[in-house]
């Protein structure tokens, strides 16, 4: 049952919005996957949706499925590109990932905001939004 499966805590793993700016002045913005971790993450897969309200007729973006092969250790991997039309939803991201072969699973999610409420993001060295 689904009850028996004990699953690790995850630790060291983080996931955010940044925006960077790229040769010709404009904003770009993705989705990064941050491992603090002294060991390396393999297998990595991410299932990312949007949506405006729990309210089953709010509306929703598309389920976006990605997988990553590995993120070094105390690195951070390009996850996907993210418009800042869907700022104003809640950003649902599903992350599950191996270290050796123990596998950790994590709901995170980065909740509305304006492109104006950002905060600095050491590990990428970026302003953005982290995901709780």
């Amino acid at each position: 049952m689904k009850k028996d499966i004990q699953m690790p805590k995850v630790t060291g793993v983080k996931l955010c919005i940044g925006k960077s700016t790229n040769e010709l002045g404009e904003s770009e913005w993705y989705v990064y996957l941050i491992n603090k971790n002294l060991i390396e993450l393999t297998d990595v897969m991410v299932v990312s949706k949007g949506y405006e309200s729990g309210d089953k007729d709010a509306r929703q973006t598309s389920k976006l499925r990605h997988m990553i092969k590995q993120v070094a250790p105390q690195s951070a991997a390009k996850v996907e590109a993210i418009s800042p039309e869907v700022f104003s939803f809640y950003n649902e991201f599903w992350v599950s990932y191996y270290i050796i072969n123990e596998l950790f699973d994590k709901k995170f999610i980065v909740a509305p905001f304006q492109e104006f409420e950002l905060e600095t993001i050491e590990e990428i060295d970026l302003e953005g939004r982290l995901a709780t």
